[in-house]
């Protein structure tokens, strides 16, 4: 017999596995680190290519009638009305508003909405296209009901803006009125 006792085996045994377990684990330690650097240079690398696409894109004819934009009173007046907003979309928290009015500007290609007021500053609140699934009914048909001076209760993940628009946009996630459920925006499948 090559060994003696059981324990004399144990003992070689824990000896060649735990150089195994160790080295294994500094190879996927070192793995785990390339992996996060090559990440970080992706990151970069995309940022990088962004930046010259937009600094590309400022000098097209688009891009300076948007930068002066920005600059104007009326952009001014925009980016201020997203301002006053932003804590509450960020965290996707309860916004009271007053329906204003139930036509969009003029020319305007937001799908369908209202427009709204949210301490003092009005804004469009905006669902998107209206599309009526296999059995022909409107997930937006409930806020076909709305009225002039309704007070709602809204909740929204984003707000965006266009220099066509005199309002910033703030999308319609969440509506309820008098305390009843109007609209809910259905999570897109396979997406977050």
């Amino acid at each position: 017999m090559l060994f003696k006792s059981t324990k004399n085996m144990k003992k070689i045994i824990y000896a060649l596995i735990l150089p195994l377990v160790v080295v294994s684990g500094l190879v996927l330690a070192s793995r785990e680190g390339k992996h996060e650097a090559s990440k970080k240079l992706t990151a970069k690398s995309l940022s990088a290519e962004r930046k010259a696409a937009s600094k590309k894109w400022e000098a097209t004819p688009d891009g300076i009638k948007y930068k002066k934009w920005e600059v104007s009173p009326e952009g001014k007046k925009v980016y201020a009305g997203e301002a006053k907003i932003r804590k509450h979309i960020s965290a996707f928290t309860h916004m009271e508003a007053v329906v204003t009015s139930l036509s969009l500007p003029p020319g305007s290609r937001v799908g369908f909405g209202v427009m709204v007021r949210i301490n003092g500053e009005d804004y469009i609140l905006s669902f998107g296209p209206e599309k009526a699934d296999k059995n022909f009914t409107n997930e937006f048909q409930p806020l076909h009901s709305l009225k002039v001076n309704d007070n709602l209760i809204i909740r929204s993940h984003s707000v965006s803006h266009a220099p066509k628009y005199s309002y910033p946009i703030v999308s319609g996630d969440y509506v309820e009125r008098d305390s009843t459920l109007m609209y809910k925006r259905a999570l897109r499948k396979g997406g977050c």
